[in-house]
């Protein structure tokens, strides 16, 4: 099974030669990333989950009801909220959508999954930090979903060969042949390939001037949407079964 998700979170690299791109802007650019995502999976009639950061989740409430109402799955994904914004914003979400919010995502700062509960989530899913490093770095961990406190816990995927991550930047700087081979290889070892990528990777580098790694703007912008296209071409192609993380889960 292909797990396929996308985090919502604006960009927050500042900008080169003294350039100021505010809040709004910024904001906009990821509607307009997200956008082109929901057009790229409606074409190849995919399905896939979505997790908002949660501190601009309530200024998107029309993009959250166009990705419902596609039949893609919203979940959060929490940079640096505290419980009570984290509920706040699951209440508010919930009576937006008339659905209820069933998964979050976490990378540094990690809420206990016992106050998670309470808030009624069923399943984290942590990621790790992605950056240039990740290639050399060899990861051994259990890549089987676990419950703790009454929440699964679904780990990142990791092929079982190459040990690489299926993060947001092996994909961007993987050559799509060689991408396509470890998700096939790997799923002839797991029960499911998780991958994830951020919005803000499908911005016009040349566009707003960002201050990024060059490294990051590799591959950016259209030719994110590019590969994006070809992957789930493919997915198609070998008839491979996708899901939303929370059906696959439940």
């Amino acid at each position: 099974m292909v797990l396929l998700t996308f985090n919502i979170i604006n960009i927050e690299a500042s900008c080169k030669n003294e350039a100021q791109v505010s809040d709004v802007e910024r904001l906009k650019i990821s509607i307009d990333n997200t956008k082109a995502i929901l057009r790229i999976l409606d074409i190849h009639d995919i399905k896939a989950s979505f997790f908002v950061e949660i501190s601009i989740a309530e200024k998107l409430q029309d993009l959250l009801k166009a990705i419902s109402s596609k039949g893609h799955e919203i979940a959060f994904y929490n940079k640096d909220s505290i419980v009570e914004e984290v509920e706040n914003t699951k209440i508010f979400v919930q009576e937006l959508l008339e659905k209820q919010v069933r998964g979050i995502r976490q990378k540094e700062i990690k809420i206990p999954p016992q106050n998670l509960k309470l808030m009624e989530f069923s399943y984290i899913s942590n990621i790790d930090n992605a950056n240039i490093l990740f290639p050399f770095k060899r990861l051994k961990r259990t890549t089987e979903i676990v419950e703790e406190d009454g929440l699964s816990i679904v780990p990142e995927s990791i092929s079982p060969y190459s040990q690489l991550p299926y993060n947001d930047f092996v994909f961007q700087v993987l050559p799509m042949k060689y991408y396509q081979n470890m998700v096939f290889e790997t799923l002839k070892n797991d029960d499911f390939v998780l991958i994830y990528l951020n919005s803000w990777q499908f911005t016009d580098f040349g566009k707003y001037h960002f201050d990024v790694p060059f490294y990051r703007r590799l591959n950016s912008g259209k030719k994110m949407e590019d590969k994006l296209d070809a992957l789930l071409s493919w997915i198609n192609e070998k008839e491979m079964a996708t899901s939303r993380m929370k059906d696959y889960i439940f």
